[in-house]
């Protein structure tokens, strides 16, 4: 899979000169490159590594410990069914062997048109409106069987993309921060009352 686009590079610069210590710009550079290939590649990985100045193990590392950071291909739509104990007891178990029978895939597959993941996942904090599920992170609550058939088709008709853009987008709108705000380097970029912290923490 690629490197970071140029666009994305231009994107990645500007997002590292926001902060006082490149490194610190590790994760959002982590969610660019997931949104431009809906996964983090180990290319992508590798030229993280290279603009922030880490390793290869260093972005790994980081990569590695987040659940949202996917470091495989994964469907254009990330099915995530609650299954822990609010779920369960409504219904989550048997709503995840409906989505995974209705699409032909077990927990952790991928549809072969790549259009859909399927996971089971622990608790997310949905407990009052089970069964519940995500997709690509966002919400759906009280989901029937009837209802979760609905919002496939929906998906796969491209029905829901105001509400569900493809998986590794957060937001459709990309924070812009004016140069002169980025903390940068140097005591030019901080806040007055920031010039006089000193050492590397």
């Amino acid at each position: 899979m690629a490197r970071l686009t140029p666009d994305n590079v231009a994107r990645a610069q500007e997002i590292i000169g926001r902060y006082p210590r490149p490194r610190s710009a590790l994760i959002p550079l982590l969610h660019l490159a997931q949104e431009q290939d809906g996964w983090v590649s180990p290319e992508a990985m590798g030229h993280i590594g290279e603009l922030l100045g880490l390793t290869a193990a260093e972005v790994l590392g980081t990569c590695s410990f987040y659940e949202m950071f996917k470091r495989e291909p994964v469907g254009r739509y990330v099915v995530n069914v609650c299954t822990s104990i609010s779920c369960h007891l409504l219904g989550g178990d048997e709503l995840l062997h409906h989505v995974e029978e209705r699409l032909g895939v077990r927990s952790g597959g991928t549809t072969p048109d790549g259009r859909f993941t399927v996971n089971h996942v622990e608790c997310i904090a949905a407990c009052t409106e089970a069964p519940c599920l995500q997709v690509n992170y966002r919400y759906f609550h009280k989901v029937t069987p009837d209802a979760v058939d609905a919002l496939l088709d929906d998906l796969a008709a491209g029905r829901r993309d105001d509400e569900v853009p493809p998986h590794g987008t957060l937001t459709r709108v990309r924070q812009q921060v004016p140069a002169g705000r980025w903390a940068g380097r140097g005591a030019e970029g901080l806040p007055p009352d920031r010039t006089s912290l000193g050492g590397d923490g």
